[in-house]
């Protein structure tokens, strides 16, 4: 039941982010690339701390992730960041 919830809640967020996204997907699809998705999910501190640390690294932009949302458990949130990988 919580499984579903969370993936309702998962596809709800991916609408409203996905209209930007589907025009970025569609041009940056080749043979080498894969679109992945990644999800960040706990206390607001924790997924901020994450995000900011994956930008030190150079991985992805802040700008790049979703908002926090909320999930269903209190007092815990999600973001997420959809992109395209290099797949040897």
């Amino acid at each position: 039941m919580i499984a579903q919830v969370e993936n309702k809640r998962i596809a709800e967020t991916e609408q409203v982010i996905a209209p930007d996204l589907q025009q970025d997907v569609t041009q940056q699809t080749s043979p080498n690339r894969e679109f992945i998705k990644h999800l960040l999910i706990g206390s607001p501190k924790a997924v901020k701390s994450t995000i900011h640390y994956l930008q030190v690294l150079g991985y992805a932009d802040v700008g790049a992730w979703s908002p926090l949302l909320p999930t269903a458990n209190p007092g815990e949130f999600m973001s997420i960041l959809s992109r395209s990988i290099l797949v040897q």
